[in-house]
């Protein structure tokens, strides 16, 4: 049993069930919000079982719309097999792209494609960005809890696989920070394979030193 005070970490975050309630991170006092959902039973078998080497990997900035042309190469480059599910999984970081840029109103995106079989970001965190979409497609979700005066947080909660989550980040204008902390799960010696979509806001793309792809 906890007995300190610490907030429950669902008392500065926000579920629903639809991509609206990712809006929801301009709320005063939200520090993250969760889109819930299931997915569906044979895409995530498939993304379960598919030889990590066919994983799509990819490190970019490129603006929204653009996500769909870029993954269609880089799934082809990795040999990730042309099928339904691929659609599916390309049909779905292509949306996502389009709602993170229309909730943080951002004309350009940095996206990233890990897949992830060690202990990366294991410590407990807030990201040096104004906000980042994680969605874990394959693997143990982000986990997150509050913490109290610097310490990692004692409830630690995870993020469903296949929804969702915004984070603030250490940029957001509004202070002061919730205390709300993530980490990427502790996987090493599990034979887990994770993978990991995520996107940053990028104000000036000519700023950025990663590759661009400007379509």
């Amino acid at each position: 049993m906890i007995l300190d005070k610490t907030p429950a970490p669902d008392d500065c975050m926000a579920f629903a069930s639809s991509p609206a309630s990712l809006t929801a991170i301009h709320q005063p006092n939200c520090a993250a919000t969760v889109w819930q959902r299931d997915p569906l039973p044979r895409f995530q078998h498939w993304i379960d079982t598919l030889p990590p080497d066919q994983l799509p990997k990819a490190r970019m900035i490129l603006r929204p719309e653009a996500v769909c042309d870029a993954l269609i190469d880089i799934a082809r480059q990795h040999g990730t097999p042309e099928c339904a599910e691929r659609n599916l999984l390309i049909e779905d970081a292509s949306a996502l792209a389009s709602i993170f840029a229309s909730v943080m109103n951002t004309a350009y995106i940095r996206f990233r494609f890990d897949v992830i079989n060690t202990n990366a970001c294991r410590k407990f965190h807030v990201d040096a960005v104004t906000a980042r979409l994680v969605c874990t497609y394959r693997g143990t979700g982000t986990q997150y809890g509050v913490s109290e005066n610097g310490h990692d947080p004692e409830q630690i909660m995870t993020v469903p696989t296949g929804s969702p989550i915004i984070l603030r980040g250490t940029r957001w204008p509004e202070t002061p920070l919730s205390g709300l902390l993530h980490r990427s799960p502790p996987i090493v010696g599990t034979g887990e394979t994770r993978l990991l979509l995520v996107f940053d806001p990028i104000e000036d793309p000519a700023e950025e030193a990663e590759n661009v792809y400007l379509h």
